[in-house]
């Protein structure tokens, strides 16, 4: 690893030496029995770390791509009301009105959202709800069991980004009442980028619009699912299913609860050293929002740079991410997702602190002692 950046980032993160390997074999018929073999173990597990027995399908496109297969299959006449609290909530809402009627209901980058407009819109007809559940640009997690509650007392569809929890943190797209829900190869599961995977429950598809997308058509996938063995509609990113198949192993391996366990814990240290070093967390929590477990957004202290601090980093060989759109230069986040363990984690830590005092920042509190005291 001399040789590689440690990514200690909301995305992509570093991947198990089992699923590089994945990669790394000669092309298969993607019509076959074997392929067939690879879809349905991915398939199998995801549906579990989902938290769901709807039909589930795997996209060779990003996380965007599930995204705008999630609102496009299903927004034709309608009014879709986004819920707002950071970039990816924003984008949704921004696939939204290329599809129907796009409402955005915005809250600050990191603030809870507005429940009570969201009621409001929902009483006014609304029929598409789009929320992420983890929002990675502001590190916050956001209650999908409260406006899936909602969604469902006024009979709209509930569309959950879970690009970022899932794998990660406790997800119940069933019991959550989630229509449609969306999952990115390269969080928490720890894969390569380039696969999204969509799951769609009865009554998204009694609502399937008639104009649909072609690529990403869901109907195109739930025909092509159904065969024995199982296909998709068009060829495949083959290697990614291969590196896939093995990241949904490992996660299986490890058992669901444990591995949200682990990355509660990661985040608990992250979350410890920033309180020793005497710095915010960006999110403001309530009974209903919380700050992600999957990633830790600490806000600046005056006179520390972002391409001082994050710069820094990157030379000793630790990469972490930087604020977003207008939360640039205000905020720098330290991933805690995929095959991350306590050694990554103290190191990034170290790494921080020493940064932080060299330009400047002193602080009383030792976070690399507090991390500690929670990972042993």
């Amino acid at each position: 690893m001399q040789n590689e950046l440690l990514l200690m980032m909301p995305g992509p993160v570093p991947m198990p030496e089992r699923v590089r390997n994945a990669m790394s074999r000669q092309a298969i018929n993607h019509r076959g029995k074997e392929f067939g073999g690879v879809y349905a173990d991915c398939v199998r597990v995801l549906k579990a770390l989902f938290g769901t027995e709807n039909d589930l399908f795997v996209l060779s496109g990003s996380g965007t791509a599930g995204m705008e297969a999630a609102i496009a299959n299903v927004a034709s006449g309608q009014t879709i009301v986004s819920l707002v609290n950071g970039k990816f909530g924003e984008r949704l809402a921004e696939i939204g009105g290329r599809y129907g009627t796009s409402v955005a209901i915005e809250s600050e980058w990191g603030h809870p959202y507005d429940l009570d407009a969201l009621a409001e819109a929902l009483e006014n007809g609304a029929g598409i709800v789009t929320m992420v559940h983890n929002e990675t640009s502001a590190g916050i997690l956001n209650p999908a069991a409260e406006v899936g509650r909602l969604a469902r007392k006024h009979d709209a569809l509930f569309i959950m980004d879970g690009i970022t929890s899932i794998g990660g943190e406790h997800v119940a797209c069933d019991a959550w009442g989630a229509d449609i829900a969306i999952v990115g190869s390269q969080k928490c599961l720890a894969a390569p980028a380039g696969l999204s995977a969509v799951s769609v429950s009865e009554r998204a598809w009694e609502r399937i619009s008639e104009k649909r997308p072609y690529y990403l058509d869901l109907k195109a996938y739930r025909k092509a699912a159904s065969k024995s063995p199982m296909e998709t509609p068009y060829t495949p990113a083959v290697p990614l299913f291969f590196a896939f198949r093995e990241a949904c192993l490992i996660a299986e391996e490890e058992g669901i609860e444990n591995r949200i366990a682990r990355h509660r814990k990661l985040a608990d240290a992250v979350r410890a050293a920033a309180e020793a070093w005497g710095l915010p967390l960006l999110p403001v929590s309530d009974d209903l929002h919380s700050p992600s477990n999957t990633v830790t957004a600490i806000q600046y202290p005056d006179g520390v740079s972002d391409g001082d601090l994050r710069g820094s980093l990157k030379k000793m060989g630790i990469e972490i991410a930087g604020g977003q759109d207008r939360l640039k230069g205000k905020i720098f986040r330290i991933g805690t997702m995929g095959a991350t363990g306590p050694s990554e984690v103290l190191a990034t830590v170290a790494a921080v602190q020493g940064t932080l005092k060299r330009l400047g920042y002193r602080s009383d509190g030792d976070g690399v002692s507090a991390a500690t005291e929670v990972l042993v």
